[in-house]
Parts: structure tokens; sequence; C-alpha cells
């Protein structure tokens, strides 16, 4: 049922006013002093809730697919999450060591957490019939926490918004797209009025057609005329989500940050960027949803942080309204860390060592902080020279490191028991602002696999973009992978490695962090005409490898033969006996 407040008062100092006129947006002012906050924290908390918690679904997504409509739309009458208490997610917020929250007052499903003036299809029309937002604003004011909002541009729900479930592959009867957006001024303007000032609001639903880069150009430069000091994503415009997944910011989009979603985001000090990603697999809360490990969580906020980006990091609370237990655990083993080694993450910059294979860096003065999270096969790691002089090094974590500096680099031995560690931490104090130095990659060690940099070839790519093609599996890069279209449950890649070779291991890494959906698979190899089987195996994860039967073979296949989802894969490498 769509239900629209139409005539009940306005609060103080809000008014319906007609659109800005283009002359009054345009690009972003050219003082970033607002963000000087938000780069300091580094780690936020992003919370995904609404009534679809009582079914565990997707929020918004699942809403005319898993959920037929009408029942996803009625939830809200069955919402009365009493054991809500907004002290207790900030909490687990602060145990975490996070500086601000981020939650979704509103998603593509046009549920509103806050009682809207705009809107009956609210909390405060739910048996529950509190306002969850004034609850935890106040609360995070309180505890030193910036308040934050999301707010979806799409609404699948409101009559006026032109698209409708699934996923916005509906079309409304009678849209009225101009006094859909004065609905977002009004909300939006509501949200800053009544629960602000707020941290920053994160947009999202910006990729459908019926929103323009001129309707987040107006809406940027309102919001701003509202609240000077507030920071907006990139989402507020018409940031580009299919550029390898970075929401890449557009010099004619505004927005004062990108936005990599469920993946970490590329090196880079030139745009404020922020990664959000969920601690489970789902954004709302599921059942037995798939948590990643604390040594998955640390490692996503190093690399984040050495990359000089932000980390928003989604729990979704359950229908009785407590975040799960196990979630707030996860949350409180992260906290436990940074209270050790926080001052590596926060007020630092990324840089100067580029993160990648190894690990990251940051930097802050005059102190580079050096995070090694994969052992080198021989133990040592080389660090290429820096335009500086390095005047003392120290190890910060449990496990020692002997460095061995010389005129082309420095060297890190790294003992056998790092692996027992989040990683090895290493400070470096040199002789000039550790951020002017010119940024450098680290080299990985040729991994010895046969089919490196050999042609590879795949059944499926990725909405056919190349930055996802079968030879991202086999460059020896982590960073890159080979991924398939949704929906995808078979498929295979094939490494053509220009001579036979005797093959008898393999190491596959399954891009986990999309989820574990590789069920059941083959390795093959091609005698003659005929492909024969050399290992057949169930599921792989990351860092899968296992060894078989010599085999001489010019040609290998991975057939993946079951899959939950499109496959997607990090490394596929082959090996021999001596290798």
């Amino acid at each position: 049922m769509n239900r629209i407040r139409t005539r009940r008062a306005l609060p103080c100092g809000v008014v319906i006013l007609p659109l800005l006129s283009a002359s009054l947006a345009g690009a972003q002012p050219s003082d970033d002093s607002r963000l000087d906050w938000w780069r300091e924290a580094r780690f936020g908390m992003f919370i995904h809730w609404g009534p679809v918690s009582l079914k565990g679904t997707e929020i918004g997504w699942s809403r005319g697919a898993q959920v037929p409509t009408e029942e996803y739309d009625n939830l809200y009458r069955q919402f009365n999450p009493i054991e809500f208490d907004a002290a207790e997610w900030v909490a687990a917020a602060k145990a975490a060591g996070m500086k601000y929250l981020v939650i979704t007052s509103k998603h593509h499903d046009g549920f509103c957490l806050w009682d809207s003036r705009f809107t009956d299809y609210d909390i405060m029309s739910t048996p529950f019939q509190r306002d969850v937002l004034a609850e935890l604003a106040e609360e995070c004011r309180r505890r030193g926490i910036r308040f934050c909002t999301y707010y979806s541009i799409c609404d699948w729900h409101h009559p006026d918004y032109p698209t409708d479930s699934p996923g916005g592959r509906g079309l409304k009867p009678a849209p009225d797209m101009s006094r859909y957006v004065q609905y977002v001024r009004n909300q939006t303007r509501e949200l800053i009025e009544g629960y602000g000032p707020l941290g920053l609001i994160w947009f999202d639903g910006q990729w459908e057609k019926p929103w323009t880069i001129e309707h987040g150009e107006e809406l940027y430069s309102y919001l701003l005329d509202r609240q000077p000091d507030l920071i907006i994503n990139n989402r507020v415009g018409k940031a580009r989500p299919e550029a390898a997944g970075t929401s890449a910011q557009d010099s004619a989009n505004p927005g004062d940050y990108d936005t990599p979603e469920q993946r970490i985001g590329a090196f880079n000090r030139d745009r404020p960027w922020e990664t959000c990603m969920t601690l489970c697999r789902q954004w709302a809360w599921k059942p037995n949803d798939e948590m990643k490990s604390l040594k998955k969580c640390i490692h996503a906020l190093i690399r984040t942080a050495g990359g000089d980006g932000n980390f928003l990091f989604n729990v979704g609370p359950m229908p009785d309204g407590r975040i799960e237990p196990r979630q707030v655990q996860r949350l409180e083993e992260m906290g436990r860390w940074l209270k050790e080694y926080g001052h590596t993450i926060y007020g630092t910059r990324g840089g100067p060592f580029k993160p990648g294979w190894w690990g990251a860096s940051t930097c802050r003065d005059d102190r580079i902080f050096l995070f090694i999270m994969t052992r080198p096969d021989n133990g040592v790691l080389k660090l290429p020279a820096i335009d500086a002089n390095i005047v003392s090094i120290r190890t910060l974590s449990d496990n020692e490191a002997i460095i061995t500096k010389t005129g082309t680099g420095t060297y890190v031995r790294i003992p056998q028991t790092h692996e027992e560690h989040i990683a090895t931490i290493v400070e470096f104090t040199v002789d000039c602002r550790a951020f002017d130095i010119p940024p450098v990659d680290v080299p990985r060690p040729p991994s010895g696999s046969l089919a490196f940099g050999k042609p590879a070839s795949a059944s499926n790519t990725f909405r056919n973009q190349t930055q996802f093609g079968p030879d991202k599996a086999i460059d020896d890069d982590p960073e890159t992978r080979w991924a398939t279209d949704e929906g995808t449950k078979e498929a295979w890649i094939e490494v053509d490695l220009g001579k036979n070779a005797n093959i008898s291991r393999v190491k596959i890494d399954e891009a986990v962090e999309y989820g574990r959906r590789i069920r059941r698979f083959v390795l093959q190899y091609k005698d003659g005409d005929r492909w024969q089987t050399a290992l057949r195996g169930t599921t792989i994860g990351d860092e899968y490898e296992m060894t078989f039967p010599s085999v001489l073979a010019r040609r290998v296949k991975l057939l993946i033969m079951e899959a939950d989802e499109g496959p997607t894969i990090w490394e596929f490498q082959l090996f021999g006996e001596d290798d």
C-alpha cells in the first residue's frame, strides 16, 4: 500500500521550495576542510536495517523478488524491535574503534526509520512507534560518534518515483518525477534540521535513469546551503558503478568522495574515497550468514587506510533490534587491535609504499607504518628505495623482524611466527615529512606458476568487461580477478601453456569476499583430442591448494560444474613437481 502524507504540519523551518535553478549548481566548494574530521576518523559503522529483517532477505532488492511486493510492503505492520537500544549500538561502534555511524534512514524500498512529516510509511506507523534516528542521533552525540544518514534516491515504493520492483525493472502507472524530487529535498532537509547537524549524507540509488547529474547538482547545492559543513558522497549525482565497482568520480559529477563497494579501492591520494563492505555476506541481517574472520576484517581496514581511503563496515541488526552477538564480538576484537595499533591507522595518510600483494603502509609526520600481511616464500620482503633517509627502524608487533638497509632498498626478514599474527608491523622514522615521499610499488616475486602470463580463455566474463577477463586469474596479481555474469551456475577457464609441461599441483584463490560460490569442480587437461580429469573437488574458498599424480599437458581447464552464483577467482596457478 502506498500512503503518502500530504497534510501534516511541517516541522519548524521546513518549507516546500521551488527547485534550484541550474545556475546555483556546480562544482564542490574549494574548501575541503569539511572533510578533515572524516579523513582523521578512517573507520565508521554502516547499518542496514528495516522491516525486511523479519524475512532475512536483502533490503530493497528482495522486494518483488524473494518476497512478493504486497507482503514486503506490509512487513512494517509486524515490525516491533523491542530489544532496540541505541546505547548498545553506539557502544558496539565505540568498542570497535569506529568514529562515525551511517544508518539507512531510507533504502530503495522507501521505508523511513524516522518520524517523517512527508510519509506514513515510516517507523511511527509500526507497532514499535519509536523514532530510531532520534534515539541514535542523541546517543551518538553523547558518546562522541559522528551521526550520519544513508538516503536512497531511488524509491520503488513511492508512487511518484517512475520505477518499481523487482530491482527497478518495473514501471509505475502515473509517476511524477518533479514531485518526487521535491519529496527528496523535503526529506533530506528534514533529516538535517531534525537530526543534525549531520556528519554526512550517504546517497545511493543514483544509477537509475530518472535521476540526472542536474538533479544531483541541485540537491548537492541545496543541502550545503542548509548545512555548509555537510559532507556528501558522489552518489548524489551519477557516480559510475560500472568502473570496476569503484563508483569513480566524474569531473562533471557532484560529491565530495568516491564509494567503492564490497572491494578495496585503488591507491588514490588525489580524490577522497571510502570502501563500504559487509561484515557478513548480506547488507541486511540474514540468519547464519557467513561472517568474515578477524584477520580478514583487520586486513581490509589496513589495506583501505594504506590506499588513503576510509573504511565503512556494515552490520545488519536482527528483527528484535539487537546487533547479532557474534557480530558485536567481532567488532570488539577489532577494537582491541586498534587500541594497541590505532595510532598507525587514525589520522594517517596512505603510502608511501603502495598497497599490494605483501600488505600496505600508512604515514604521519616523519613516521611510516609498514603492515606486512603476506610473508614471501623465502621469508624476505624487499622494499624499493624511497626518496628519504631512514633514520631509525623498530618493530611494533609482538613478532620480531630482522631489517637490513642497503643502497638499493630495505630487506625485512619475517619469522615463521608471522602467520600467527594479524600483520608484522614495522615503524620507519625518516628525515622528512613522510607524506611528501613519492609513492612506490613493491614488486611481487614471481610465483613460479606455469600459467603465469599465458593465453587464457573462459566461457563467460562479467558483462564482457576486460578488467574481469580470464587473464586476470593468471597474472600473479591478487588484486585482480576473473569474474562471470550474475546467475552463472557453470563456467570454465582454460590456459594454454604453450608447450607440454608436467603438472602436479594447483593453487586457486576464490574471491570469497563475494561469497563462497563454487560447489563442485574438475581440473582437466587435454590429452590428444580428449579432456581427461586430473582432480575433482567440491568447495574451493581462499588459498585452496592440492597435489595430484603428475600429468603431461599443454592445455589445462578448470571446469566449474556447480556454483551458487557467478564464479569469481583471484588466482589460478599451476605447478610441476619441483616448483
